[in-house]
């Protein structure tokens, strides 16, 4: 099993960005991590449905995430997809054997994770996470599942990233060889390189379906 559970995204302004995105979505901000303080960065986290939308800003220089922002000239974009998975051993091994560096890895009982190199995977900095029990959630808190911010009137899940590479059609048979072509798809970079440039979300009023929203220069689309 494979799922798309979380998206970063990252800002040079966390409350700004966050605040157009919670009126935006009408949903709230579930839970801050101060765990992301390891990356040089601080949080907010929204719940759409079961799945989470981060945001991420830097809180001290030269981190990856700031650095990402000075690359690509941009003021918000997309930053990380992390899967929920129920294999991580043979995931890992799988991902080494095909060349793929992991940057970051941390061990718990109620979770594991692997972050691995964007330069091996293409187009992303990207996670693969195997919560015990399957469906868990850590990085939402210890009091998930959050009732009280669970609001679905605007959109109901996260449907995929949009991912822009210099050749669409590489990256695309790259992520499928590493068994990561989960909820995104490929499109040419645009002026800022590759990266994450989309977000595609399930609207609840199916009339809305079609409506693109911008956060700076990422968007915001909803389907």
């Amino acid at each position: 099993m494979i799922r798309l559970r979380q998206v970063a995204l990252v800002a040079h302004d966390l409350e700004l960005t966050t605040d157009f995105l919670r009126h935006l979505l009408g949903v709230e901000v579930c839970f801050q991590d101060p765990g992301v303080a390891e990356f040089g960065l601080h949080n907010n986290l929204l719940l759409i449905g079961d799945q989470f939308l981060e945001i991420v800003a830097p809180v001290q220089p030269n981190t990856t995430a700031g650095r990402l922002l000075d690359k690509r000239h941009v003021d918000c974009t997309g930053y990380m997809a992390i899967y929920e998975v129920d294999d991580l051993d043979r995931r890992e091994a799988h991902l080494r054997e095909h060349g793929v560096r992991v940057v970051w890895s941390l061990d718990l009982p109620d979770i594991r994770g692997r972050h691995l190199h964007p330069r091996d995977v293409g187009g992303a900095l990207v996670s693969v996470d195997q919560p015990v029990p399957s469906g868990s959630w850590r990085w939402a808190g210890p009091t998930w599942p959050p009732l009280a911010h669970h609001h679905t009137s605007v959109v109901t899940g996260i449907a995929g990233v949009r991912v822009g590479a210099d050749d669409p059609e590489e990256m695309r048979t790259r992520w499928h060889e590493l068994e990561l072509d989960h909820m995104v798809s490929f499109h040419p970079a645009g002026e800022h390189g590759e990266g994450i440039d989309a977000l595609d979300l399930v609207v609840a009023d199916r009339a809305r379906a079609g409506e693109v929203h911008r956060c700076e220069d990422f968007e915001i689309r909803f389907v």
